[in-house]
């Protein structure tokens, strides 16, 4: 799992979510720093508003919370969602001495993004794809 930090870079450099069963995400608030949370249509589902996106918590007694909005959460995507964001821009994962490295082609130029799990290293791959399309 990619960290909370990662995950606000991310965030911030313009990746958006569509929350759907098995994805994994944050509450925004200190309070919750601790807790992840899965979307899943039993305990919680997303709800589609004119107004919005809100993920309901279905019958979770122990939260005093029924939903919250999908812009005050933080989405903690996995490691295949990641892989596949970067889509033909991905060249290879390749296992090293101190973790994993991805390579993706940017520009015409290959560029490898490093670090000590996999889903991590995927996303500063993603983070350096977004930065290059913001430009």
């Amino acid at each position: 799992m990619i960290s909370t930090g990662l995950a606000r870079q991310l965030r911030d450099a313009g990746l958006r979510w569509k929350p759907a069963s098995g994805d994994r995400f944050q509450i925004d608030r200190h309070e919750f720093d601790a807790e992840i949370f899965t979307v899943s249509e039993l305990t919680i589902e997303a709800h589609e508003y004119p107004t919005g996106t809100a993920l309901g918590f279905n019958g979770t007694t122990e939260w005093a919370l029924d939903s919250v909005e999908v812009d005050d959460t933080l989405w903690l995507p996995r490691e295949d969602q990641l892989r596949d964001l970067l889509r033909t821009a991905f060249r290879s994962l390749e296992r090293t001495s101190e973790g994993y490295c991805v390579t993706i082609e940017l520009d015409g130029d290959e560029r490898r993004h490093e670090s000590v799990s996999a889903p991590e290293a995927y996303g500063l791959a993603l983070l350096a794809l977004l930065a290059r399309v913001a430009d």
